[in-house]
């Protein structure tokens, strides 16, 4: 499982998902940090990226283009520092691994998460 964490994220990231095993790359070492919302998602669905953001934007992409991939996680608490976010993302991926892998998106609080499956209805 790869993903590909949001401009909207640290660059810290990268190195705490590391850490847990997890593959990662942010997408300023990848695009334009100005880039459009659709670049990146085009970007993390040709390579196979699972995208992780704190934007509701990405939510709304999947529900008005129909789409079936990329997965989104939206992290929906206002502590996204790493070293206090870190063990809920790495729950998330562990948990739902499966819908995760065939297409979701998750949206992500301190104390739940709410899974929809791709594409949306």
């Amino acid at each position: 499982m790869k993903l590909l964490i949001d401009m909207n994220l640290s660059p810290e990231w990268v190195e705490a998902l590391a850490a847990e095993g997890v593959d990662a790359i942010h997408w300023s070492k990848i695009g334009a940090n100005t880039a459009p919302d659709k670049e990146l998602m085009a970007w993390a669905k040709s390579s196979g990226h699972i995208v992780l953001t704190h934007d509701l934007d990405f939510g709304a992409i999947l529900a008005a283009t129909g789409a079936d991939a990329p997965s989104v996680v939206q992290l929906r608490f206002q502590d996204l520092a790493p070293e206090h976010a870190r063990q809920i993302v790495v729950n998330i991926l562990n948990d739902y691994r499966r819908e995760l892998e065939q297409g979701a998106l998750i949206s992500v609080d301190e104390d739940r998460a709410r899974v929809r499956i791709l594409p949306l209805r």
